[in-house]
């Protein structure tokens, strides 16, 4: 299966966000957004937060048996959904998010594999190493 349309743009951002070390401001800002959206992206929503949880033991170096390939999908896929200016627009209500959950439900099943292998260690660890792979609860204070 090809990547969603304009999907492979986002890939030498991801790079970019790899090896500048800006991931924790990404995801920061993919929760955010998730908070804001409330319902409408329910059907994407555990996707979501295993993608972040994925990029946050990957930041900390506790989970580095992703590809890097997968770990390249994964953030562009994040940073579509933060993207406004992605294939539909997020301004264009009821249909502006179609895409995003697009390109995730794409991602999610193209590398199936990787994000299964990921979730089986996530189960397997305690309950407070699961939750610290959770990011806090946004807050509307901006990022230091």
């Amino acid at each position: 299966m090809s990547a969603p349309w304009k999907f492979k743009r986002y890939l030498p951002i991801a790079e970019r966000f790899l090896s500048r070390g800006r991931l924790p401001f990404l995801l920061a800002a993919v929760a955010r957004k998730n908070a804001r959206q409330g319902g409408r992206l329910a059907a994407v929503k555990d996707d979501l937060l295993l993608l972040q949880a994925l990029c946050m033991a990957w930041w900390r170096g506790e989970y580095r048996a992703v590809s890097r390939g997968a770990l390249v999908a994964v953030v562009a896929a994040l940073v579509y959904f933060l993207s406004p200016l992605d294939a539909i627009p997020d301004v264009l209500l009821g249909v502006g998010y179609l895409d995003d959950i697009a390109v995730l439900t794409w991602l999610m099943r193209s590398w199936r594999r990787e994000l299964d292998a990921f979730r089986a260690w996530r189960d397997a660890q305690s309950a407070a190493k699961q939750a610290a792979l959770l990011l806090p609860a946004p807050s509307d204070k901006p990022l230091p």
